[in-house]
């Protein structure tokens, strides 16, 4: 991949909390040579300008999709931001609630799961399609009624862990999650919705720190597979 400043790519990861960040995948496709900017979607800045942006990521919320009357306004806006990449060409790697968005935005839909999934998750990943197994830490408790046009990589009990939409791959799990990123969830709230589901968020927190290094090594891997097939 060309990392020369003429020729360089953006991606451009649309973030719903002050507290969130590309992380692990962020670093990932910096070393690829990707630049990469994060912008804040609300209500009063829903409009994401997609002018010289070679990728687009969409990151987490403690919010669901179809909750409107807590998730704000800008969901719309947001959907629409997917469904003009789709368009343009530009593939969208979607995160946790970012692959619920993603989902929605191609013509599916996102229920509750039934069960909160919390902690690290053993998935038996898809080599073939770029994408490890082993853990992958997880927080939520919806899933995603995918499209017609989406193709399942990986799923377990509990809901579709991975898929694949033309260019665009979509994510339950959140393989951008590092120690820094977590603690900074715990301060905005995560720490009591742990508690309330049984587990600890310091215990949690010391299993991410542990795991750091294996999951980057697994993160990267993801990327390659990602990019490898967004830009073929």
């Amino acid at each position: 991949m060309p990392t020369d400043a003429s020729s360089r790519r953006l991606a451009r990861f649309l973030r719903h909390h002050e507290e969130d960040d590309p992380g692990l995948v962020g670093r990932a496709l910096e070393r690829r040579g990707v630049g990469v900017d994060v912008v804040l979607v609300t209500d009063a800045s829903p409009i994401v300008d997609l002018d010289g942006v070679d990728m687009v990521g969409v990151l987490g919320s403690k919010w669901s999709v179809y909750d409107h009357e807590r998730v704000g306004g800008w969901i719309d806006a947001e959907l629409d931001t997917i469904r003009r990449a789709d368009q343009r060409g530009v593939p969208v790697l979607g995160i946790c609630f970012g692959a619920q968005a993603l989902c929605v935005a191609m013509g599916g839909s996102v229920e509750p799961a039934g069960v909160t999934e919390l902690g690290w998750t053993e998935l038996e990943g898809a080599p073939d399609e770029g994408l490890p197994g082993g853990p992958w830490f997880e927080f939520h408790a919806d899933r995603c009624v995918l499209p017609p046009a989406a193709r399942v990589l990986v799923r377990n009990e509990v809901c579709v862990q991975a898929y694949r939409i033309g260019r665009h791959l979509g994510v339950q799990f959140h393989p951008e999650i590092d120690a820094a990123q977590f603690a900074r969830w715990l301060d905005a709230g995560a720490d009591e919705e742990a508690t309330a589901h049984g587990e600890s968020g310091a215990l949690l927190l010391k299993e991410i720190e542990s795991m750091q290094a294996n999951a980057s090594a697994r993160v990267d891997l993801l990327v390659e597979g990602f990019l490898s097939r967004a830009f073929r």
